[in-house]
């Protein structure tokens, strides 16, 4: 079940948390980055982001966190982790296919690192064209995916 996630309560923040932490560390390994910003968000910035948080849960237990940043004509999913535990199970693709059902916008943009193939692949198959690769100053190359509906 894909649910809002109250993120300023400090437990569900935890809990967010804690799956960025072990997502993350994945990405990071695959990106071969020891210096990895994602894994440096604290459960402190998570509680005061103005962005909006979903999971993906089972027995409430949270499998997947989805960020998204909702504008007008714009959604920016800001981060899409799922916890290695739950790998390969189409959570994922969930996720996706409920925000781009749940909030209708003319552009959904997406950014990862450029050696993260599963989530590479994953945005490719939804449609999502390439934009723009670059260099971020922590020395992690990134991707830019756009898609228009």
């Amino acid at each position: 079940m894909i649910k809002l996630l109250h993120h300023q309560e400090s437990s569900v923040a935890k809990q967010i948390y804690k799956t960025f932490q072990v997502s993350y560390a994945v990405e990071a390994g695959l990106l071969g980055s020891n210096d990895f910003p994602p894994l440096k968000r604290t459960v402190k910035d998570i509680m005061e982001s103005n962005t909006t948080f979903y999971g993906y849960l089972k027995k409430d237990v949270l499998m997947a966190v989805m960020e998204i940043q909702i504008n007008k004509t714009h959604i920016h999913i800001q981060s899409l982790t799922v916890d290695p535990l739950y790998f390969r199970q189409g959570i994922g693709n969930s996720l996706l296919n409920f925000s781009i059902n749940s909030f209708p916008s003319e552009t959904y943009t997406v950014e990862t690192g450029l050696g993260n193939i599963p989530a590479i692949l994953l945005y490719e198959n939804f449609g999502f064209i390439k934009q723009k690769t670059w260099m971020t100053e922590v020395g992690i190359e990134k991707i830019a995916f756009k898609l228009k509906k």
